[in-house]
């Protein structure tokens, strides 16, 4: 595990789109993501922590263990512990999710790619 923690304000820029801390907590950090049209995260998993995701905004194709869901606003998504998982923007507007993450252990260094568009594995 690497010592990177999230502060609220945060922000980051990725091949895919970008990320900003809303708030974090004992046990908990919240995420506004904004997806890019054709953009697409890795196929990851998470050792320590789960991640509970609402659409805000936007078209998603969600996949949690295999499974495909395509999901617009409102809708809401739960990722457990170990479960491979990632989104895609499948429209042709920037998609926005909430991601609100918990667990014991809350950083960077607990992503394990499996597939990544972007040469990240």
């Amino acid at each position: 595990m690497s010592d990177i923690k999230y502060k609220k304000g945060e922000k980051g820029s990725r091949p895919w789109g970008e990320w900003e801390v809303i708030d974090t907590g004992d046990r908990f950090i919240v995420k506004k993501i904004t997806v890019n049209p054709g953009e697409i995260l890795s196929l990851q998993k998470h050792n320590y922590r789960s991640e509970h995701w609402i659409i805000a905004g936007g078209e998603a194709e969600v996949t949690i263990d295999g499974t495909v869901f395509k999901a617009g606003r409102d809708k809401a998504f739960y990722i457990p512990v170990k479960s491979w998982h990632r989104i895609r923007n499948c429209g042709s507007d920037k998609m926005i999710f909430i991601e609100v993450q918990t667990g014991d252990i809350l950083d960077e260094g607990d992503i394990e790619r499996k597939e990544d568009v972007y040469g990240r594995v």
